[in-house]
C-alpha cells in the first residue's frame, strides 16, 4: 500500500475518561508522521476540546457512540447496578446495535479502523468487511465479567463483548497491562505515551511563584473525584494544580491550565502527581520520572500489573483519600521522596504500535493486489 493510498483512519475511543484518548495519540500520531495525509476520524464521547491537546485540530469528531465502558460515581466509585443496566440494554438487540454501527462505518468508509477499546465498533467493522485492530491496558469483557459476572445475562453478554474483541485482526496489548483471558489475538508491545518535556522555570513564571516552589498536579484522569479540597492542608512552599473544583480563598491551587502548558509538559515540570491508578498518567509520569502518590483501588484488575510496573520506574507510593486531606500528606511526602529513583520508562510502544499497523495495511493491500490479478 503506497502512503497515499491510505487515506482515511477511524479511531474509536471509549469514553469512560481521557485515558482511552491519551494512551492512543502518541501512535496515532506517529502513524500520521509516517503517512502525511492521512484523514482521521475520531468516534468517541470525549470532549471535542480535550483531543486536540492530543491529536491537534486535523480531524473530524463524531460524537456518537455505544460504548461506555462502566458507569461511575466518582473517578474510583462504580455504579455497578447501573452498569449492569447499560449492558442488558446494550446487548438487548445485539445484532442491531452492530448493523446500525456497520453502517455508519460503510457511510465513512475508512481504510482502518483502529479501537481503544469499544467492542461494538470492532464488531461493527468486522461486519463491515474493513479490517480493524484493538489497542489498548485493558479491556471490557473481562472487566465486565469481574464486576457483573453473577448477573443472570452475563455469559451471554459476556460472551458477545469476547466474541467482538477476537474478531479485530490483533488486539495491540500495551505495556503495562491487565490479564487478558478472553482475548486470543494479544500482540505485545511496550509502553506508549506522550514524553512530556520538563519546563519548571516557565511553569514557575506563567504562575507567578517564586522559583523553588514545589509543585503538585492532582489528576484524575477525567472524571471527576468525590474529593473536598477543604480538607487539604497547607503545606509552605507547595502551590497545587488541579482540574478539579478548587477551594475557595485558597491561593495555593490553581488551574492546571492557567500555566498555558501542554498537560504533559506541566505533569513532567512537577514534582509529585497525585491521581488514581489510570494508564496514561502513570506512565507520562513513570517516563519523566515524577513521583506519584495514588489513591489505591485493589478492586480494579488493571491495577496489580499497573502498580506494580510504575513503582519499578519512579517514585511511587498508594495512599487513601483520608491521608490526603489530613496532617499525613506532608508524611506522606516526605516518604516519597526519600525512596530511591528507578530508572524511568521508555515508550518502546508508540513506534511499535505504528508499525504494526503499518504492516497490517501492507498485508491487506498485497492481498487485494493478488485477488485483482487472478
Amino acid at each position: 500500500m503506497t502512503k497515499a493510498s491510505f487515506r482515511h483512519l477511524w479511531l474509536a475511543l471509549s469514553p469512560h475518561g481521557f485515558g482511552h484518548a491519551a494512551m492512543t495519540a502518541p501512535v496515532v500520531n506517529e502513524l500520521r508522521r509516517r503517512r502525511p495525509g492521512l484523514r482521521l476520524t475520531i468516534q468517541t464521547g470525549v470532549p471535542r476540546a480535550f483531543l486536540e491537546t492530543r491529536y491537534g485540530t486535523d480531524f473530524t469528531y463524531v460524537g456518537e457512540i455505544p460504548d461506555f465502558g462502566l458507569r461511575m460515581r466518582s473517578s474510583t466509585e462504580i455504579d455497578l447496578d447501573a452498569s449492569a443496566r447499560g449492558y442488558a440494554e446494550l446487548h438487548a438487540d445485539w445484532p442491531a446495535v452492530v448493523e446500525r454501527e456497520a453502517q455508519r462505518l460503510l457511510a465513512a468508509a475508512p481504510d482502518l479502523v483502529l479501537a481503544n477499546v469499544p467492542y461494538v465498533t470492532i464488531a461493527a467493522a468486522a461486519r463491515a468487511g474493513i479490517p480493524v485492530v484493538a489497542l489498548s491496558s485493558l479491556q471490557w469483557a473481562d472487566i465486565y465479567r469481574h464486576y457483573l459476572g453473577d448477573r443472570p445475562e452475563a455469559a451471554r453478554v459476556g460472551a458477545e463483548m469476547a466474541e467482538a474483541y477476537n474478531r479485530a485482526a490483533a488486539f495491540l496489548r500495551v505495556t503495562p497491562a491487565m490479564a487478558m483471558p478472553s482475548i486470543e489475538n494479544l500482540v505485545e508491545i511496550g509502553p506508549v505515551g506522550t514524553c512530556g518535556t520538563d519546563r519548571k522555570g516557565e511553569l514557575w513564571a506563567a504562575l507567578g511563584v517564586e522559583e523553588g516552589t514545589h509543585i503538585g498536579l492532582i489528576a484524575f484522569g477525567g472524571i471527576d473525584h468525590a474529593l473536598d479540597f477543604r480538607g487539604w492542608p497547607v503545606l509552605p512552599g507547595w502551590l497545587w494544580l488541579s482540574s478539579l473544583e478548587l477551594p475557595a480563598g485558597r491561593l495555593d491551587f490553581r488551574p492546571w491550565t492557567c500555566a498555558g502548558l501542554s498537560f504533559s509538559d506541566v505533569l513532567a515540570s512537577a514534582d509529585v502527581v497525585v491521581t488514581k491508578p489510570g494508564y496514561g498518567t502513570f506512565v507520562e509520569a513513570a517516563m519523566a520520572g515524577v513521583s506519584v502518590l495514588y489513591v489505591a483501588r485493589p478492586d480494579w484488575p488493571e491495577c496489580p500489573p499497573l502498580d506494580d510496573w510504575l513503582c519499578r520506574h519512579t517514585r511511587a507510593l498508594p495512599v487513601d483519600i483520608e491521608t490526603l486531606l489530613g496532617s499525613g500528606l506532608e508524611l506522606q511526602l516526605h516518604k516519597l521522596f526519600s525512596l530511591q529513583k528507578p530508572p524511568v520508562a521508555l515508550p518502546c510502544g508508540n513506534d511499535q504500535g505504528a508499525f504494526a499497523l503499518e504492516r497490517m495495511l501492507d498485508e491487506i493491500h498485497q492481498s487485494a493486489k493478488e485477488v485483482e490479478s487472478r
